[in-house]
């Protein structure tokens, strides 16, 4: 399989297996490295979701230029987290693999998942309010903040299955590209990987639980200084994360994570 593939890319098989053993260190970290790395993770995929918003707030792009090139820079999110090295929720998913192969209890995954979703929410949020201290959103005479508040308005209203299934198309793009990044030797590698399943997933318009930690936020710091694209509420916040959630963990959990551990990891389990 190796020679298949050639010496510079880990094989699928050998990725599940480097999925699977580092699962079980993401899951016996202390929990103060758990979460501060967590807290860098929600900052991360903060920072992407502003890279995002300046190419989309640019009314003089087409439609797809706007989805695909912000799809591209909202890639650096994850190119953070895998190369300078956090936790993140969404990637965590994949823990479900060696949860699957019993080498972490469902307590382990648990209390992974609520301690790095509540510090990727602490980064995000953080950097939220650091982002509209900055007076970031008045660039583009105001065009920023705008966008800012029509994104956050439009996944607020989101009804519930629809963010459900955006959900799950979204981290079964993620997870393939955390997957994928499993088979780079070097940093080149890992960013060409990242990069084309995580723009996919932002041109789709499929949502993304960490970054809306870091829109609704802001979104709410935003109005607060008077600018108007509907009522954007903590309400709105969590209905709209109870689902996305959901998705989540289900796109990255058990159609990446599952679905693998069946096809490499299942048939080497001792009878």
């Amino acid at each position: 399989m190796s020679e298949i593939f050639g010496s510079d890319a880990f094989s699928p098989k050998e990725i599940a297996a480097r999925v699977e053993e580092v699962g079980v260190t993401k899951a016996h970290l202390p929990f103060l490295s758990m979460l501060m790395l967590s807290i860098l993770a929600g900052a991360f995929i903060g920072l992407g979701a502003l890279y995002f918003v300046i190419v989309k707030s640019d009314p003089t792009l087409g439609f797809a230029v706007r989805q695909i090139l912000g799809g591209a820079v909202f890639s650096l999110g994850l190119i953070l987290v895998v190369v300078a090295g956090a936790e993140l929720f969404t990637g965590n998913n994949l823990l479900a693999m060696a949860w699957a192969d019993g080498k972490i209890s469902t307590l382990d995954v648990l209390r992974n998942w609520a301690i790095v979703c509540c510090g990727n929410f602490i980064g995000a949020a953080g950097l939220a309010l650091l982002v509209y201290l900055s007076r970031h959103a008045d660039m583009n005479h105001g065009a920023i903040a705008q966008e800012y508040l029509t994104i956050a308005a439009a996944k607020a209203a989101m009804p519930f299955w629809t963010a459900f299934f955006k959900g799950v198309m979204c981290n079964v793009l993620v997870c393939m590209a955390v997957w994928m990044a499993f088979a780079g030797r070097s940093v080149v590698d890992k960013v060409v990987a990242i990069i084309f399943p995580i723009s996919a997933f932002v041109a789709a318009g499929f949502e993304h639980s960490v970054a809306n930690m870091y829109f609704f936020p802001l979104a709410m710091l935003l109005q607060g200084d008077g600018a108007t694209a509907g009522a954007i509420t903590w309400t709105g916040f969590f209905s709209n994360m109870l689902p996305v959630i959901m998705g989540n963990i289900i796109g990255g959990s058990v159609l990446v994570g599952l679905v693998y551990h069946i096809i490499y990891r299942r048939a080497s389990l001792p009878k």
